[in-house]
């Protein structure tokens, strides 16, 4: 049975004054110690002797992954403040730089299907002293005791009508989504994907602007009494490396064609995408799932193009330019729309920018092949697939096409590339259905890819946005809709609904998906959702997945 404690914040008053005592930061600190990357010891023999003369008390606030950091040179351990020769607790100066401190990132958390984005500091701070025109001050809010000590030492004690909730860090996760909705506050470092982040005053930690300098929930930790200088040893500058971030957005269908390719001839090739290029461009890797081949052949667009042939001016690749496109998929089923010999044009324009492509190619072996980047010591890896046909649209030894979904295969390629070290996103070019919900084979299908290996399984075929879910440690996202294709709620309402995923990694692991959402206008260009119609579209979503 799950084991957490509710606080009683009139309890913690009256009969624990001693622990409080204990995890407040003493107000006599001097001779702080140096800066430093290395939570380590590169210590002489003589640093080694030191170091058994002396003894570390770490305060109840500092978080466990600086209590590791802190502990690693051998250093002996004090049980109390008095005993010690350095103690390691909160700065009692949050504002000034000090040598050899450390300043800790937390988060303000919720379970995922949560449709808030952000709040102000301020926002929080009402809550935590109890205002009772505080929105967030009656939803419960869960952390460890640690997190507790560093807030309540910057804070101040939290009001007792502030709903606190303490849990062990592995039962953090799962308390909050059984109790939704709540919110968390945690540390940089144990973010992970069923965790929706919080904006505090317009900043975020998992995103590539983020400002540490003007975000506010963080905290100071530092030496006391010895300096970490004196014995050989300093701790990790910070929790968050912006060296080790990397962002990834996925799209789901572009087809430049009919009202869409029309309109770009009358407003210019870059008008579909001005609205929402901040967020492509902005992300380290942009992923377009281009369906239609260009052609020097094509003819000006036919807006009633009922036989469903398609093809692109080549002209209009200045859009995919333009939106920053760094990964091209290649599973359409329009992928031949226009013959061979424009697919493999279409395949030299993507060669001549250096865009990568996967799912598709110039003969089956070079459709079946994966690829891999490396961004900031993260290793991604693209594999995608095609089940659905129609069969002319499919590679083979001789002639070009989009990947044909063998699943050995398939399975084994991504068995392969995790275990060379990378994350391995897959993606499907699956049957066609314009309902919300995937059907039983598309889940079977897309869950395998999960148990696979594949962390981030993304469907681009879906016109319509489909459901996601978390399933064995990865995210699954049947169907993101469109990105930029001309579908104005036909055939069903629905279809200008867009989502962009963008996914985040840091040092080596998948972390977190922030769901950015669109809404098409004039037949070809995708605009940010108001508040309001994000919110809608989430709720329909998120109830449809389930949550």
């Amino acid at each position: 049975m799950r084991k957490f404690v509710i606080v009683n914040i009139v309890f913690f008053l009256i009969t624990a004054c001693s622990f409080w005592k204990e995890i407040i930061p003493s107000t006599n600190k001097e001779n702080e110690g140096t800066s430093g990357n290395s939570p380590h010891v590169t210590a002489s023999a003589d640093l080694n002797s030191l170091l058994q003369l002396q003894s570390l008390w770490i305060s109840p606030a500092v978080p466990s992954f600086l209590v590791q950091a802190a502990i690693s040179n051998g250093i002996t351990i004090a049980s109390s403040s008095n005993l010690a020769t350095i103690r390691l607790d909160v700065s009692d100066d949050q504002d000034r730089i000090q040598a050899g401190s450390s300043v800790w990132i937390y988060a303000l958390v919720a379970p995922f299907p949560t449709q808030t984005d952000g709040i102000s500091m301020d926002e929080l701070v009402r809550a935590w002293s109890g205002d009772v025109d505080s929105s967030m001050l009656y939803t419960p809010v869960w952390m460890e005791e640690s997190t507790l000590a560093a807030m309540t030492a910057i804070l101040g004690y939290p009001n007792p009508a502030f709903l606190l909730n303490i849990a062990l860090k592995g039962e953090l996760l799962d308390s909050a989504w059984e109790k939704r909705p709540s919110f968390a506050i945690i540390p940089f470092e144990d973010i992970e994907p069923r965790w929706k982040v919080f904006s505090i005053n317009g900043q975020s930690p998992i995103r590539k602007d983020f400002d540490p300098d003007i975000y506010p929930l963080k905290i100071r930790f530092a030496f006391s009494g010895e300096s970490g200088e004196q014995v050989g040893f300093n701790l990790p500058e910070t929790n968050r490396d912006s060296e080790k971030l990397t962002t990834l957005v996925m799209t789901g269908v572009t087809a430049l064609v009919r009202y869409t390719a029309l309109k770009m001839e009358l407003n210019g090739r870059t008008y579909p995408g001005e609205a929402i290029r901040d967020w492509l461009v902005k992300a380290d890797i942009t992923h377009i799932s281009n369906e239609i081949p260009f052609s020097p052949d094509c003819p000006y667009p036919e807006i009633n193009n009922y036989a469903l042939i398609f093809c692109s001016n080549p002209l209009n690749i200045e859009l995919l330019d333009y939106i920053g496109t760094d990964v091209v998929e290649l599973t359409g089923n329009h992928f031949q729309d226009w013959g061979s010999q424009a697919t493999l044009y279409t395949i030299a324009l993507y060669d001549q920018r250096n865009w990568p492509y996967f799912g598709g190619g110039f003969n089956l072996e070079d459709a079946r092949k994966s690829i891999t980047l490396e961004h900031n010591g993260n290793k991604l890896a693209f594999i995608g697939c095609n089940p659905a046909g129609p069969d002319f649209v499919w590679a083979n030894e001789t002639e070009p096409g989009a990947s044909r979904c063998v699943w050995s295969w398939v399975k084994a390629e991504v068995d392969r590339l995790r275990s060379k070290g990378y994350i391995p996103i897959m993606t499907f070019q699956y049957f066609e259905s314009y309902g919300v919900y995937p059907g039983t084979g598309q889940m079977a299908d897309f869950r395998m890819m999960a148990d696979a290996g594949a962390l981030i399984v993304s469907g681009s075929q879906a016109h319509l946005p489909q459901t996601m879910e978390f399933y064995n440690g990865s995210f699954i996202h049947y169907g993101l809709g469109n990105l930029f294709f001309d579908q104005m709620d036909f055939p069903v309402v629905g279809t200008r609904r867009e989502f962009i995923d963008r996914h985040v990694i840091y040092n080596g692991k998948y972390i977190n998906t922030e769901l950015l959402t669109a809404l098409l206008e004039d037949y070809s260009r995708p605009r940010p959702m108001t508040e309001e119609e994000r919110n809608s579209f989430l709720a329909d979503i998120f109830e449809a997945s389930g949550w």
